[in-house]
């Protein structure tokens, strides 16, 4: 084993211990007094900013995947932000807790993201709290980032105007309207905007910013830390791949909220 391959390991191991211990262990004992971290480069541990925007009707997925690996960002802070410190529901009803408000989260952030959604994201673009919230933070953010129609939100903000963009495929098309050009990839990095496409996607683009933050050396021990190495069952996982009969009945249950989406992006910022 070289050098970087036992980097990659140990930080993995570190990071499954340090999360284990921080629940084991006693108010008056430190976790840090239990872990040797000197070996570990210095650049890997830095104080950085993160607020994950919550809001009614989010994908849950879109945001736990990326925050899995914020959440190892070794030094960061990672929020979860809404406007209230009420229960967040889901579109299926998991329910997340908020760890601050608009109003009490930090000015300047290393990261600013924002999930995507069905229903709740048509709401979430009409609400103007969140998107002067979105629009604030974003202007001043170090990155700007979103997973699925997330990005529709960040477009009402317009933060994404001028830049290369992705979103979920059904709602691609639609990043037009904002100004923005629409890729269709599935994470597009187009200077300090990260988006990423449909729901699962978030996964690779929180790898992808592990790495931009860290280093390639870390981001590739989080993976390692979530063995995070997919052999999905069916090979139906985009346009391309799925069969067009499938595609076109899914297309077919959003007319409806594109078009509705579409009406309030015209009072987009």
């Amino acid at each position: 084993m070289d050098r970087r391959e036992f980097h990659a390991v140990a930080l993995a191991g570190v990071l499954a211990a340090m999360t284990a211990s921080a629940r084991a262990t006693s108010q008056t004992q430190a976790p840090d007094e239990l872990h040797d971290m000197s070996e570990f480069p210095a650049s890997w541990t830095r104080a950085d900013r993160i607020a994950m925007v919550l809001y009614p009707g989010f994908t849950a997925l879109d945001l736990v995947g990326p925050q899995y690996m914020f959440g190892n960002l070794m030094g960061a802070t990672v929020d979860l932000v809404a406007e209230t410190m009420a229960p967040v529901e889901s579109d299926t009803k998991l329910s997340i807790l908020p760890t601050r408000t608009f109003d009490d989260c930090a000015r300047e952030l290393d990261l600013l993201f924002v999930p995507g959604g069905g229903q709740g994201t048509l709401a979430a673009m009409s609400n103007e709290r969140l998107i002067d919230f979105v629009a604030d933070r974003g202007a001043r953010a170090g990155l700007v980032t979103s997973v699925c129609t997330g990005s529709l939100v960040l477009g009402q903000a317009g933060l994404l105007r001028g830049y290369r963009a992705t979103s979920h495929w059904v709602a691609l098309s639609l990043l037009s309207d904002f100004g923005a050009t629409p890729v269709n990839a599935r994470v597009v990095e187009d200077r300090n905007r990260i988006t990423g496409a449909g729901v699962s996607a978030g996964l690779d683009m929180g790898l992808r910013i592990v790495a931009r933050m860290r280093d390639r050396e870390y981001a590739e021990a989080v993976q390692l830390l979530a063995e995070y190495a997919p052999q999905p069952p069916f090979n139906a996982g985009s346009p391309a791949t799925a069969s067009p009969k499938l595609v076109a009945m899914t297309e077919t249950m959003f007319v409806g909220l594109l078009e509705q989406m579409r009406a309030v992006s015209k009072h987009a910022r």
